[in-house]
């Protein structure tokens, strides 16, 4: 027999996915673009003349800066009823600034376009992560979230793999930089179509969520603390690309394929730590945090295989917080005040990630081994939260 109300959730069903892969090819050009461009970073800088601390510094006060514009971003994102406009001029800054590094003359320059780029990241994520919210609603967050990555990541894989191309053909920084305009252009094209596809993004919520408006609880607090603590102890690629460089531990024109290799396995991650999301909740984080300490011993004191094995675990824990992360916010808080809760979140995690760039910075140039005990003890910190978390519920 016919029901209406299955048609009808079947055609939300279809818009929504429609949704979340129209939003992932857009992001699968913008990583291609700034994902490729941060592949090379590390070593242009210091080619530059940056030191170790500047690279540390430039890389932690971008993120700093695009996720404490986060928390403006997304409460401004509550109080309008539409999104498009945050989202498309966050784009435009956050691509554009990428191909006019090939003009850049001297490290500050690049240091100013670097951490322009990441502000204009900053500027559109909450809003395209509540679009997304909505859409997710449909199939589960978890899974949801991690289909977007999974195409986000594609993008992050052939970024890098064309600046792989492009350097081992004895090109230069600067061509590899401005080659990156053609998917900027692409993804905004892609962006604006999607505006006139999907006006009303929040019409695809299959349902709002019972919670409370007025504020965020106890465990969304702690849940702060523990994704900040990993942040803080989750190094940033430049400064693991500076080390591969000033080692000689890996080859210029293999260092984008190792940050390639690393976007592909947080691709894969994304998917099965999503699905495991969905499935147990956040115990999975346990894992995720666990995954991540282990990273850093591998990248910094190992040999060319075990650094490339760090690689991969890097990927992997980057795959499962991002897709994790924002499923998690979707399933803690009420529709009003999601806009909030995903800036207070970045920015939670820009500040902490800041700090512990800027000490791991610092401590690189001291030692080695004491960069790599703070990346593991921190990150392990974590645990105790999420299990707390868990004791809240019970």
């Amino acid at each position: 027999m016919w029901d209406i109300k299955t048609f009808i959730k079947d055609i939300l069903r279809n818009n929504a996915l429609k949704f979340i892969v129209i939003i992932g090819v857009v992001d699968l050009f913008a990583d291609m673009t700034y994902e490729g461009s941060r592949s090379i970073t590390g070593p242009f800088l210091a080619i530059l003349g940056a030191s170790s601390f500047v690279v540390g510094f430039v890389a932690g006060f971008g993120e700093l800066l695009g996720y404490v514009i986060q928390f403006f971003s997304g409460y401004l994102t509550d109080r309008v009823s539409t999104y498009w406009g945050i989202l498309i001029g966050g784009y435009m800054i956050n691509l554009l600034a990428v191909p006019l590094l090939a003009l850049a003359g001297s490290w500050e320059m690049a240091a100013a376009l670097i951490i322009t780029e990441r502000m204009g990241r900053g500027i559109r994520l909450p809003s395209r992560d509540v679009m997304l919210s909505y859409a997710t609603s449909q199939m589960g967050h978890g899974w949801g979230f991690a289909l977007h990555n999974a195409l986000d990541q594609t993008g992050a894989v052939i970024g890098p793999l064309i600046v792989a191309v492009i350097l081992y053909m004895r090109g230069s920084y600067q061509m590899a930089f401005a080659f990156l305009l053609l998917p900027a252009i692409l993804a905004l094209i892609v962006l604006v179509i999607s505006r006139f596809l999907y006006p009303y993004p929040s019409n695809l919520e299959v349902k709002v969520p019972q919670l409370s408006a007025k504020g965020f609880n106890k465990a969304y607090w702690l849940y702060i603390i523990a994704i900040a603590l990993i942040a803080a102890g989750f190094a940033d690629f430049a400064l693991i690309a500076y080390h591969f460089q000033k080692t000689g531990l890996v080859s210029p024109a293999l260092i984008p394929i190792f940050y390639a290799v690393a976007m592909g396995v947080d691709a894969i991650a994304a998917l099965l730590f999503g699905k495991l999301f969905d499935k147990v909740g956040i115990p999975i984080m346990i894992v995720v945090a666990i995954l991540s300490a282990l990273f850093a011993p591998l990248v910094f004191l190992g040999g060319f295989y075990y650094a490339f094995l760090g690689m991969i675990l890097w990927g992997v824990s980057m795959g499962s917080q991002e897709s994790i992360m924002r499923s998690s916010i979707a399933v803690m808080t009420s529709v009003e005040i999601r806009g909030r809760a995903y800036g207070v979140l970045n920015t939670a995690y820009g500040v902490s990630w800041f700090a512990g760039s800027v000490l791991m910075g610092y401590l690189y140039g001291i030692s080695i081994l004491y960069l790599v005990i703070f990346s593991v003890v921190i990150q392990l910190v974590s645990v105790p939260f999420f299990i707390s978390i868990l004791r809240l519920k019970d």
